[in-house]
């Protein structure tokens, strides 16, 4: 069966303002009201935890318990610093890569709403002259546009302030699906799936489902370790995305082969 013989208007509706909802790690309050909102005709009841992992239920009397997961946080920065001359030095909120930050436009999430900034990074040929240094998180800096501290200050943005990418959600050749936050809310779209399939199928289960949504997984599992404790079920499959080891600079002997289009792996 095709992915396209699945998936529905209304299916690819959600995913794609599934994706472009910001829900860093520790913030996914949003993105879980829309996985919800979505989830809600395809399950009997839901649960959630102070942590924010959500999780739909089909069968919740059932003894016997069956978890899919998948994990709804994104990576993203956080406002460690800000200079007098009002550029903004930030560190990780997840596993955020420095080496694709240089030149990125952001959005800093703060109390009156996102502030546009910009990565920046000197052009080649003015930084260290013959002596090519890569980035570092030491390095890479925000412009926000401002020249002083307080000018940043006013904007509403401080320490701690949360810093998100604005790439938005596009399909590549048809089929390819491109965003910042595959990682993976993919993973949150296709339990959502399985729900609405089962419920569209008239798919009676023998035990009960539990369609997991969990939180700051980017930072230690810790939304599943928590939801764990609540449902303890007797068996669990946890999606997440996997790396295209046919990609250039991979090494298939450690990485193992994989390959986009060819279906789901294992492990």
């Amino acid at each position: 069966m095709s992915a396209k013989s699945v998936l529905t208007d209304a299916s690819m509706a959600f995913l794609e303002q599934y994706l472009n909802n910001p829900s860093p790690t520790g913030y996914e309050a949003g993105g879980q009201k829309i996985w919800m909102d979505y989830l809600r005709p395809y399950v009997d009841t839901f649960i959630t935890d102070t942590y924010g992992t959500a999780v739909g239920i089909i069968n919740p009397d059932a003894p016997y318990k069956v978890v899919i997961e998948g994990h709804s946080d994104e990576i993203s920065w956080y406002v460690n610093y800000i200079t007098d001359n009002g550029l903004i030095y930030v560190i990780r909120n997840g596993g955020s890569d420095h080496m694709i930050a240089p030149s990125k436009r952001v959005n800093i999430h703060t109390k009156n709403g996102i502030v546009k900034g910009v990565f920046g990074w000197p052009a080649i040929h003015t930084r260290n002259r013959g002596k090519e240094e890569p980035a570092k998180i030491e390095t890479i800096f925000i412009d926000c546009g401002c020249s002083t501290k307080e000018e940043v200050e006013k904007l509403g943005i401080h320490v701690g302030c949360v810093i998100t990418y604005p790439d938005d959600f596009m399909v590549l050749n048809e089929n390819k699906f491109v965003c910042r936050a595959i990682d993976n809310r993919i993973g949150g779209f296709m339990i959502a799936e399985v729900a609405r399939l089962l419920h569209e199928n008239k798919k009676e289960l023998p035990f009960g489902l539990y369609i997991t949504n969990s939180v700051q997984e980017e930072v230690g599992l810790r939304g599943a370790e928590m939801i764990t404790k609540t449902i303890r079920p007797n068996v669990a499959i946890v999606t997440d995305v996997c790396h295209d080891s046919t990609t250039p600079m991979i090494d298939k002997r450690i990485e193992g082969e994989t390959q986009i289009g060819k279906g789901p792996v294992i492990t």
